[in-house]
């Protein structure tokens, strides 16, 4: 389909990379359902991205079933069905490996691999229906291939390995359907919740610097057009997986 009717729903797009994201994507005239935990945020997103007739919001967790069911739901009677989806939502904070509680793992497999894998699910069924493809770019993260000693986040990173191997897994079994599966992975980008010292870790990438989200939307909007690439995790990491400055 061509971008100013493609409908396109971004999870956990109420700041930073999922924000930037959407706002692509209505630039190139495409429909956009925006998600996000905070009902007021998203709205005040919304507002502030404009063309409200190409706007929806569906607030509510991922890792809740009904999220994914509502964001399919809004997006066919809004805008007539799906094209794309970027699940973007998702939790990361470093901790050390025997310091993490139950709750806090169960936590990030449910807002991480279990929503993905939901809010997923909820689509495919959409997409099977309308019967005419469609493209799935989940966001995963570098460290999944070069981990940090300084950096223990075992937690998310077991349930981000799972979004990694979920793409792998779906990009063949969706294959048939003409549904693409990718991902984008990035290395250190500057957004709020990084905060104010993001650019310390600038040294880690052979560029010497930190990622700008307009570089993983870029990679975003790529996939979303390879139309023959699938299965491909694409690295966003100023070249911090294959070497050192």
């Amino acid at each position: 389909m061509s971008n100013s009717t493609q409908t396109v729903i971004v999870t956990g797009s109420s700041s930073g990379i999922g924000l930037d994201i959407a706002r692509a994507f209505l630039d190139r005239g495409a429909n956009v359902v925006l998600n996000g935990r905070n009902v007021e945020k998203l709205e005040r997103v919304a507002r502030g991205l404009g063309a409200r007739d190409r706007v929806a919001t569906v607030s509510g967790g991922i890792g809740d079933k009904r999220t994914g069911e509502a964001l399919v739901k809004t997006a066919v009677e809004r805008f007539g069905g799906v094209d794309v989806l970027v699940n973007n939502a998702g939790t990361f904070a470093p901790k050390p490996f025997l310091d993490v509680t139950e709750d806090e793992l169960d936590g990030y497999f449910t807002n991480n691999l279990r929503g993905t894998y939901l809010t997923t699910q909820a689509v495919v069924r959409q997409l099977r229906e309308q019967g005419r493809g469609g493209s799935i770019v989940n966001i995963g993260t570098v460290l999944i291939d070069h981990a940090i000693t300084g950096l223990p986040a075992s937690a998310p990173l077991v349930s981000k390995g799972g979004i990694h191997a979920l793409t792998n897994s779906l990009a063949a079994e969706l294959a048939p359907d003409d549904i693409r599966v990718n991902l984008v992975a990035p290395g250190v980008i500057r957004t709020p919740l990084q905060g104010e010292g993001v650019d310390a870790y600038g040294g880690l990438h052979l560029l010497n610097r930190v990622g700008e989200v307009a570089e993983t939307t870029a990679a975003v909007l790529y996939l979303t057009d390879a139309t023959f690439t699938t299965g491909h995790q694409l690295r966003v990491d100023g070249g911090f997986v294959i070497g050192r400055a």
